[in-house]
């Protein structure tokens, strides 16, 4: 299948229209990364704790940061999390607890609930002091008190009461939505819910998951993640060197660093948070732009030796051209893939998603914008210098010229 039967589209002529549209992106990016919204780097790389808070109403979110200043929590993020309808928050803490310890997970989420509990009406309520929050109970909390009051009357059974701890939190979790508003909510023997009442009220708030990482493995995780980008440019870089020639393994690894700075600058301009499936994204569009680089570079090789009497801009222009088609066909279906998975493959999956879509578009775009005009850059340098290079004999002879085969550019079989 072809979209285009012999295209003849002058893509050199328009070399300057490209470097003006990355130059315009690029540089968006770094300024958005130097003065705007920085690298908005995940928990796993900075170091801190994430809470995900799901709200039974939509949530203030001005409110909600004064709340957690008012106990000492300073400096937090907070923005909406999901689709607006599952009034679902992430308040991000920008340190961890003092020693950056298991226990301080619980650290943390008891933090944050205390201080949502602080201008919660339920939890205010004096008849609720001495009660516990079952929106934010775990199953052992629940199975606890359950054996200690044994509304069943038969002997505080642990597995019993274990099992209906599990289908009240099952409740909460799977049925309510993580944020139960009445005890009629939990169907299991009506005895229970009653004996839930006295001790346990429902606030309007459920801290449904909470993330640590200490800051030494965020600075671990970073070092790392910079370290498996530049190796995998220093691997391209060497397997088409010998592949190829120098000059095209530093056009693609060129191309792809253009790809990355691009793709980080689109998350930094969308304060869009990067995360370790992030990264694997941006690896997997290094490797899927130097593929593209790598197809249109081998038909340049190919009609070099076809075509050895034409100048090389107008074999690079052939090559882009005979190889459009498979370019389309093989970025548009990729393409539309990814848009899907972003679409409608959950807030879990946005970053990851998202770096692709970005990355295919960007991709594609620098194998013919990019990296063929630094290669007809190059050797036209290089021609040029070579020429320059060549003096006049002593006594005004003839001109010595030098014929550059293909103006530099080896074809190696």
């Amino acid at each position: 299948m072809e979209f285009f039967r012999n295209p003849n589209i002058d893509w050199l002529g328009k070399k300057w229209y490209f470097l003006g549209f990355s130059l315009i992106f690029s540089i968006a990016g770094i300024l958005s990364m130097a003065f705007w919204h920085h690298i908005p780097l995940g928990v796993e790389f900075r170091g801190g704790t994430d809470a995900y808070v799901r709200f039974a109403q939509p949530p203030d979110l001005n409110r909600i940061r004064a709340d957690l200043d008012r106990v000492g929590l300073k400096n937090p993020r907070i923005q909406q999390y999901g689709p607006a309808s599952d009034n679902e928050v992430l308040i991000s803490l920008p340190e961890v607890s003092r020693a950056g310890e298991a226990s301080d997970i619980t650290a943390g989420k008891n933090a944050i609930i205390g201080a949502l509990e602080a201008t919660s009406p339920a939890a205010q309520n004096p008849a609720n002091q001495n009660k516990k929050d079952l929106n934010n109970a775990s199953v052992q909390d629940v199975q606890d008190y359950l054996v200690s009051k044994d509304p069943l009357r038969n002997g505080g059974d642990p597995k019993l009461y274990g099992d209906l701890a599990r289908a009240v939190i099952d409740a909460r979790d799977k049925s309510a939505g993580g944020v139960l508003s009445s005890l009629d909510q939990v169907k299991v023997d009506s005895r229970v819910p009653g004996a839930l009442q006295d001790g346990f009220f429902l606030s309007n708030f459920n801290v449904r998951n909470v993330d640590i990482v200490g800051p030494t493995v965020g600075r671990q995780l970073q070092r790392q993640a910079v370290l498996a980008v530049l190796y995998s440019l220093a691997g391209m870089l060497v397997y088409l060197w010998v592949r190829f020639e120098l000059i095209y393994g530093a056009a693609a690894v060129v191309a792809c660093f253009h790809d990355t700075l691009i793709t980080v600058g689109a998350f930094s301009l969308a304060n869009k948070e990067i995360s370790l499936t992030v990264i694997a994204a941006i690896l997997t569009l290094v490797g899927y732009s130097m593929n593209d680089t790598i197809v249109v570079f081998d038909r340049i090789r190919e009609n070099i030796k076809l075509m050895r009497r034409e100048r090389l801009d107008v074999i690079v222009n052939k090559s882009i051209n005979q190889t459009l088609s498979r370019t389309i066909l093989t970025s548009g279906l990729t393409f539309l893939t990814v848009l899907s998975l972003f679409l409608f493959g959950g807030e879990v999956l946005h970053g990851f998603s998202f770096a692709l879509v970005i990355g295919i578009l960007i991709g594609t775009y620098s194998s013919i914008a990019v990296a063929a005009p630094m290669l007809v850059a190059y050797t036209d340098w290089r021609a040029q210098r070579g020429a320059k290079a060549v003096a006049l004999p002593a006594g005004g002879g003839r001109k010595v010229q030098k014929s550059p085969d293909l103006r530099g550019v080896k074809a190696r079989g």
